[in-house]
């Protein structure tokens, strides 16, 4: 009995944190097939195979052409944040506007910078969309 309730408090608790801290957790867009690990409140995370850099903000990885990372970041309020992306060979950048919907919906959105871009069909680039959702992973 003591461990359900245990367990319980810590499934509560990660609730609470996860609602307090929007902008600390790993999204996904299943449509386009797109990961964004994100810490917006501070550098905690390791870009693998770039661990040279040390702990970012996050990046963005999956269907796009290379890795994005986090160069910068600014909490604007509970529900928006703003950050920068840089590309894996520091070229080309991209600003973004990301907004907490509801708990289980962001909406990315591509501000100015470079277009981000994914791999299609007979190794061509395309853009990805201006603006893409963002759910939570579990």
């Amino acid at each position: 009995m003591k461990k359900y309730i245990l367990s319980a408090l810590l499934c509560a608790c990660a609730a609470i944190s996860g609602a307090q801290q929007p902008f600390k957790r790993t999204l996904y867009d299943p449509e386009n097939k797109i990961n964004l690990y994100i810490d917006l409140y501070e550098e905690s995370i390791n870009v693998p195979g770039m661990e040279m850099f040390g702990p970012l903000h996050g990046y963005m990885n999956g269907n796009v052409y290379g890795v994005w990372m986090i160069t910068s970041a600014k909490i604007v309020d509970e529900k928006t944040a703003t950050f920068r992306l840089s590309n894996d060979f520091g070229s080309e950048t991209q600003q973004v506007r990301l907004t907490v919907e509801n708990d289980s919906t962001y909406l990315f959105e591509q501000e100015d910078g470079a277009v981000i871009k994914k791999v299609v069909e007979n190794r061509k680039l395309a853009k990805i969309p201006k603006k893409l959702k963002f759910v939570p992973r579990k």
